[in-house]
């Protein structure tokens, strides 16, 4: 249950983000939905590898370009999705910092520790 609860969250963020942010287009929550899965998967088979291989970087860049990565990550769930569309660079770098703001607020509550969701 806490799997589907965290997809939906992530689902509704993409969603009202990009009804917020110019630039990002999502045709319904569905479409949504479907991008948090998509991100999920990227986020669980390619991401790891990425940073591995990009570990000298990271760690000359005090970790900045992880979020690098993070962009990435949205642009090819992006790329994989027909119903998402990011138009220019700059939202898709607001779309990206936001969204990982938002999923690790669902993860993290206040105090810091993690957030159990029955």
């Amino acid at each position: 249950m806490n799997i589907v609860f965290r997809f939906l969250l992530t689902g509704l963020w993409i969603f009202l983000l990009a009804n917020i942010l110019p630039g990002i287009h999502v045709d319904g929550f569905i479409t949504a939905l479907i991008a948090a899965v998509i991100l999920a998967v990227l986020n669980t088979l390619v991401k790891p590898i990425l940073e591995a291989l990009t570990l000298p970087v990271t760690i000359l860049t005090l970790g900045l370009s992880l979020f690098v990565i993070n962009v990435a990550m949205v642009y090819l769930t992006a790329y994989f999705v027909t119903g998402l569309q990011i138009d220019n660079l700059l939202s898709g770098v607001l779309f990206a910092f936001l969204l990982s703001l938002a999923s690790s607020g669902v993860t993290y509550n206040a105090s810091g520790k993690k957030t159990q969701i029955n």
